[in-house]
């Protein structure tokens, strides 16, 4: 019989999961985890090498290992439209950067294989793509354009326009595109937690659902409480949090089946098995 213990879970340190966070104190969760907070790619990494038992994982890396994770119902990181935190910042149209140069300013693997892809399939542009800090200003010193993803990328949707910069919003040009939602985050237990553990798994589910319906009931107070400590005006967060699509229903599930597809076509990730992803059953 395995060692009790409270299930290692995942929290982003990103703007994008401020809420989650924020109704998870506010519903006393917190006291039944052993919370992690870090970036994206270390929280990826974490939960792939069994470091995590729960946590957030970027959609791309989900599909890279979905053999070894079971998604958690109802609960992810998107967008039905407009996103305002992963955009193109370009002084040229889109279509116009084919062999131009393009600055990547994340890691963020979701993020930026939808901007090859929309560039690519949308825009028949190939440019030449190079990694660099998120600095928009350094970022065109030396390209055409840059992708920028997460707080850096908030800002630069307020501030490029004045500077006669465009701002393309990557969860929007993919509505478009497909007419459906984009994923960009999924929460995943490991299988192996899951199967010695379904009690706790389940627990910790419902501690991040009832955490998200707190938190949509109060985003206006979350967004105050934030603006205190971030460079962002309590509006201009409460319309960034109302952007979000913290859901994973039909709708968003054919959005990640879609990119799903997509992104096996092009080889960047394993294809789906039939009929999947494959959920935590509640």
């Amino acid at each position: 019989m395995s060692e009790l213990r409270r299930p290692r879970v995942g929290h982003i340190q990103f703007l994008n999961c401020l809420p989650i966070y924020w109704g998870l104190m506010r519903s006393g969760a917190l006291i039944d985890v052993d919370l992690h907070k870090d970036t994206p790619d270390q929280l990826n990494a974490a939960l792939v090498a069994g470091q995590l038992d729960i946590g957030p994982i970027s959609l791309v890396e989900y599909l890279r290992h979905a053999d070894e994770l079971l998604l958690l119902p109802g609960l992810a990181v998107g967008s039905d439209g407009p996103v305002l935190s992963v955009n193109v910042v370009s002084t040229r149209p889109l279509a116009e950067l084919d062999g131009a140069k393009v600055a990547l300013g994340s890691t963020s693997r979701t993020g930026v294989l939808l901007a090859q892809m929309l560039l690519a399939e949308r825009y028949g542009a190939r440019p030449e793509y190079f990694r660099c800090p998120p600095e928009l200003t350094q970022m065109l010193l030396e390209a055409d354009a840059g992708v920028l993803i997460g707080d850096v990328a908030l800002r630069a949707l307020y501030e490029a326009p004045g500077q006669g910069l465009t701002v393309t919003d990557l969860g929007q040009d993919w509505r478009d595109w497909t007419g459906l939602p984009m994923v960009f985050a999924v929460w995943a237990v490991r299988r192996d937690f899951a199967a010695e553990h379904p009690g706790q798994v389940k627990e910790v589910h419902e501690a991040f659902l009832r955490s998200r319906d707190l938190c949509l009931a109060e985003l206006d107070e979350v967004a105050a409480a934030a603006a205190r400590w971030e460079p962002f005006d309590a509006a201009t967060l409460a319309n960034y949090f109302r952007a979000l699509d913290f859901s994973l229903g039909d709708r968003q599930v054919a959005g990640l089946r879609e990119f799903a597809r997509r992104a096996a076509a092009l080889g960047a990730v394993p294809a789906l098995p039939e009929g999947g992803p494959e959920f935590f059953p509640v």
